[in-house]
């Protein structure tokens, strides 16, 4: 209990500074992505699953050490007719069975993963009440060990030591992965959010402007210098901009509730986002990042998997093609009493040893044809995994080469929006001087919105292309190193120990 409120307290703290700054700065990206993957229902579920695959790799650990098993059956009560033959004459007859049983088992069992066997260290108690010759009868075996070893049979166990840290590494390669989906999803909305916040903001400048604008054209057609159609149409653009103020406050709602909502944040009004002023001049090699790729993601452990998986089925098809045997042997010692004191005294020798064996004379193929299929089903995994990686890689590359530019494309339209704003308010103050029309100052003013648009969708390219890249190699280009988390904190976070 006291761990848990430790763990409540420290998130507590730890999320007060990124709920109040709000109020205080507006919210950067970095403070988004950091938002969501605390918060974040998807960060969560990630969260989840991992810690689904570790318990599952934990409980495969836990098959391979000695286990304690206490087994029996207790109070059987039998009152019934049984079935008795007389050895001189063979006849048949049905007499009173009056009786109970107890008995009882403690054994220690270690599988051999190796081998496929399984020994284990018993002591076993049996008691028989015959109520109508009021007879006990106690059979005891303090010490019996026995060893199970199939031969020629698939060895489950030892193919699971195989895939079982595979399965736990790709669980853990998919953590990271799925923490920066989180991050990208999270680039997505607040990206959406700071678009409708552009335009938000743009339009209530234009229509403050074009009211101006339109306020001194009024002046002027007084005076005869401006004609009835300008007039109109400069009307015409207020009127516009007044309903795209409506509409762009709307879009700015909406993906204000889109982005708190993935944050699992419910006060969003009064937030300003922040664009990213500077891009970052991040080079990435081609190879550095195929050699990350194919090293650090889950990607070429799921291959790895997949041939696995498929040589496990041609082995267990083989397995049960011909002769099956197992071996049994039992040692140990052994006393039958009528009371609990002399069963564990005087012990005798108890021994077994046999083998049991299973040979199919003929079952039409079936046996083979399932060695075939495993057998076609491995080349083709094979086949798949070699077109996959060249796929994967071939996608890697196209990754590297489309980020490559990014960064001159941001600069470029970066440039363009400056120009751009620069220009319409040339125009704003010629119009204002009257030299220059209606419609020049609206195309102007539809230049800058589009140059402010584009810049804007060129840092969300950038972004996106850069997290989706770290997420691919699982490195962080920026501070050059390789993506990690502590996953003890991580299962420690919910008490899971």
């Amino acid at each position: 209990m006291m761990i848990k409120r430790k763990i409540l307290l420290m998130g507590i703290v730890f999320m007060i500074p990124l709920l109040c700054h709000c109020a205080e700065r507006p919210l950067t990206l970095n403070d988004v992505i950091t938002i969501a993957k605390q918060r974040s229902h998807n960060a969560q579920s990630a969260r989840f699953r991992f810690v689904a695959a570790y318990w599952t790799y934990r409980s495969f650990k836990a098959e391979l050490l000695p286990s304690v098993n206490l087994g029996g059956s207790l109070l059987n009560f039998d009152h019934s007719k049984v079935e008795t033959r007389n050895s001189e004459s063979g006849l048949i007859n049905y007499v009173d069975n009056n009786s109970l049983t107890n008995n009882m088992t403690l054994s220690v069992d270690q599988h051999i993963p190796w081998l496929g066997g399984t020994v284990s260290l018993q002591s076993y108690l049996y008691r028989l009440d015959q109520f109508d010759y009021d007879l006990t009868t106690y059979n005891s075996q303090p010490l019996r060990i026995t060893y199970t070893q199939p031969l020629r049979s698939y060895n489950s166990l030892n193919w699971q030591r195989k895939t079982a840290p595979v399965e736990y590494d790709i669980a853990k390669k998919e953590y990271l992965e799925n923490m920066e989906q989180v991050t990208i999803t999270a680039t997505q909305l607040f990206f959406g959010a700071i678009s409708a916040q552009t335009n938000y903001r743009q339009s209530i400048k234009n229509h403050a402007d074009l009211r101006t604008m339109y306020e001194m054209a009024q002046k002027r057609f007084e005076l005869g210098t401006i004609n009835k159609s300008d007039i109109l149409q400069l009307e015409l653009s207020v009127l516009n901009a007044k309903v795209a103020v409506t509409n762009n406050r709307i879009q700015l709602d909406n993906c204000l509730f889109n982005l708190f909502s993935y944050l699992r944040l419910s006060n969003y009004q009064n937030v300003e986002l922040d664009v990213p002023a500077d891009v970052p001049e991040v080079i990435i090699n081609v190879n550095d990042a195929i050699a990350y790729a194919l090293t650090n993601s889950s990607h070429s452990q799921n291959q790895n998997l997949i041939q696995l998986e498929a040589r496990k089925s041609l082995a267990q098809a083989k397995s049960q093609k011909g002769i099956q045997l197992q071996l049994r042997s039992e040692i140990g010692f052994t006393k039958t009493a009528d009371n609990l004191h002399d069963a564990y005294g005087r012990l005798k020798d108890n021994e077994k040893v046999g083998l049991t064996l299973s040979l199919p004379i003929f079952d039409w193929g079936v046996s083979k044809g399932r060695v075939r299929v495993a057998e076609a089903n491995l080349e083709l995994a094979r086949l798949q995994v070699e077109q996959q990686r060249e796929e994967y890689v071939q996608d890697v590359r196209k990754q590297v080469v489309q980020f490559a530019c990014q960064s001159e494309q941001c600069r470029t339209a970066q440039r363009a929006r400056d120009i751009s704003s620069e220009r319409y308010e040339m125009t704003k103050r010629r119009f204002e001087e009257g030299t220059v029309s209606v419609t020049e100052l609206n195309t102007a003013l539809q230049e800058a919105e589009t140059a402010k648009s584009q810049y804007v969708s060129q840092l969300q390219r950038y972004w996106l292309d850069y997290y989706t890249l770290r997420r691919t190699t699982l490195y962080d280009w920026q501070f050059q190193c390789k993506l990690s988390t502590d996953y003890d904190k991580l299962l420690n976070e919910r008490n899971y120990e």
